[in-house]
């Protein structure tokens, strides 16, 4: 029994080591080769298949991408980007305490809402209330989820994201994973990238967006399919005034 147990444990170690290989090869061949596509896009284009029977995509590799759009980017999803070595670990803290406060909040709404639909004092059932969760990824970490992994939230997926990422920093550096980052990742329904983006919404190419429409594109990547509803909203005019004023002080990798 124990040299079973041995035998197992010694394949799942070999396992998880040629996982970690596998993903080291990727990313040192994307040093010289752009990804075709991302574990993200990939589930979203099978998503779109099995929900509307068709695959409404747009993407297109730009090297020429407008500097404006990497500082609005940095200015507002990692503004340590070009310092931090791929995790900002005071940024993950802060944003679990938040989430703990948030459930907390979200549990005891949804259990005050429970007790007034006993007591009869609701018509209709209490609709429950989530917790807003925020996240502390760095633009690396995001990459790294993107490029391989699911949106599950589990303990061995956040190792893995971590292993990732310090991957991506080892191999490629700042300037490539931002390079990557911005060429792949969504900005609405079937969008994916800067240029596809660029077209979509302003109708001009990638590396003639401006200040200003590149901070509208940045506000927009928490949510960017809530975002593509109403990309006019005041909330996106609001936030990408500020983005651009941030710009500024951005400095490129």
């Amino acid at each position: 029994m124990k040299r079973l147990v041995g035998r197992l444990l010694a394949l799942l170690l070999l396992s998880a080591l040629s996982l970690q290989l596998f993903f080291l090869a990727r990313i040192a061949l994307m040093g010289v080769v752009d990804p075709q596509s991302t574990a993200f896009q990939r589930s979203e284009a099978w998503r779109l298949l099995v929900e509307k029977h068709e695959l409404a995509w747009s993407q297109e590799w730009s090297d020429r991408v407008s500097p404006h759009l990497g500082r609005a980017v940095i200015a507002s999803e990692d503004a340590g980007f070009a310092e931090h070595g791929g995790v900002e670990w005071d940024a993950i803290e802060k944003a679990w305490e938040r989430n703990q406060k948030s459930e907390a909040r979200a549990e005891k709404l949804n259990e005050q809402a429970e007790k007034r639909a006993a007591n009869g004092k609701v018509a209709t059932p209490p609709r429950k209330v989530e917790a807003k969760v925020v996240g502390g990824s760095t633009i690396s970490q995001q990459l790294a989820k993107n490029l391989f992994l699911s949106g599950e939230r589990t303990a061995p997926r956040k190792a893995q994201e971590f292993l990732i990422t310090f991957m991506l920093e080892a191999l490629l550096g700042k300037q490539r994973i931002l390079a990557i980052y911005l060429n792949s990742v969504e900005w609405g329904e079937g969008v994916f990238g800067a240029q596809a983006a660029a077209r979509h919404y302003f109708r001009v190419d990638a590396a003639q967006l401006g200040p200003a429409q590149a901070a509208r594109l940045a506000v927009m990547l928490p949510a960017p399919k809530r975002f593509e509803k109403n990309p006019g909203s005041a909330y996106v005019a609001g936030r990408s005034a500020t983005i651009q004023a941030r710009m500024g002080a951005v400095e490129l990798p």
